[in-house]
């Protein structure tokens, strides 16, 4: 286990993110089963992962129900840990909606709360601090101290942010201190790396990141067959680089190179991928997705996985350059 941050909360090195069980929908992943979810969440937890990331987006509010149904299952004896978010909503017509004013943050915790049948968020989280990304963040400073009194009235047991910069999350930390940052990082993505993360070590900030598999491509089992015949409404079709060229070509061929060094271990191609990102120092754990308890099988174990020093440098040696997620 790990601790995260400035909280009390000791997470251990994987969490199983929620963002596919969300569904179709704006950025979903194509159709679920509701059935397989609840037992891709079940299997993680039996096998050692204690926390659950999801938010109001995915699905439009279906993730955060299903995480619902999938605690009721599991019991108060063997709970995960539960981390949302706030920040993204919707209208009547699906519209995705950028809002982190006081009045939609206190509005989406009942929301939230109402939906996950839990009554305190164990980790509750800005979403982005602006959207589309790149876009002004003027809001950083009222969301934030909104936060802090959310858990200074036992709302939630901890305050986070996700999709920050450094400068941004320097405006927060003025504020009050920020337990943790949810950002994008896999051997694909690389950004953060150079202010990012010396910024969350050097101010006790854990470092939860997303993405450490690249939206499936560095698992392995990625082809271009397998995209050439996605749902138009799996969103990575759409819109992820790394799916199209000029990239997939590079993708595919880096993702070789993962598998070459998973196969001196008996390691999944995934494990090798979660465990270079979980060997930065200012990572705290990995947030990896599963749309059912087989795929759970295929990374936990990377929670125990340690990469040396020659499987790094042949990694190194075969980055691609480094593409951004949106």
């Amino acid at each position: 286990m790990k601790h995260l941050g400035n909280s009390d909360l000791e997470i251990s090195p994987i969490g199983l993110g929620t963002w596919a069980i969300g569904g179709e929908g704006v950025f979903g992943w194509g159709p679920q089963d509701d059935s397989k979810s609840i037992a891709a969440i079940r299997r993680s937890v039996e096998r050692g992962i204690n926390w659950l990331d999801t938010a109001p987006i995915y699905g439009m509010g279906h993730s955060e129900k299903v995480v619902a149904r999938a605690l009721d299952e599991i019991g108060s004896a063997s709970r995960p840990f539960v981390f949302t978010k706030c920040g993204l909503t919707w209208d009547d017509t699906k519209n995705v909606i950028h809002n982190i004013t006081e009045a939609s943050i206190r509005q989406e915790i009942e929301d939230s709360l109402q939906r996950l049948q839990i009554d305190v968020i164990d980790l509750y989280q800005i979403h982005w601090p602006a959207f589309p990304p790149g876009a002004d963040a003027p809001d950083i400073e009222e969301a934030w101290s909104i936060l802090a009194d959310l858990m200074e009235k036992g709302k939630v047991r901890a305050i986070g942010v996700s999709n920050f910069d450094a400068a941004q999350l320097e405006r927060a930390h003025k504020i009050a201190p920020i337990a943790s940052l949810q950002p994008p990082y896999s051997a694909l993505m690389r950004q953060i790396e150079d202010e990012v993360l010396p910024y969350c070590l050097d101010n006790n900030i854990g470092t939860i990141v997303y993405s450490p598999l690249h939206n499936g491509m560095l698992t392995g089992t990625m082809t271009r067959k397998r995209i050439e015949d996605m749902p138009e409404s799996d969103w990575r079709k759409q819109v992820n680089p790394a799916f199209k060229e000029p990239h997939l070509t590079k993708s595919l061929q880096f993702t070789e190179v993962l598998r070459g060094v998973a196969d001196r271990y008996g390691r999944s191609t995934s494990e090798v991928a979660i465990a270079w990102t979980l060997r930065h120092p200012a990572v705290t754990g990995a947030i990896v997705g599963a749309r059912d308890a087989g795929q759970v099988d295929g990374f936990v174990d990377a929670m125990e996985f340690r990469l040396g020093d020659d499987d790094l440098a042949e990694i190194e040696a075969a980055l691609p350059a480094s593409i951004t997620l949106l």
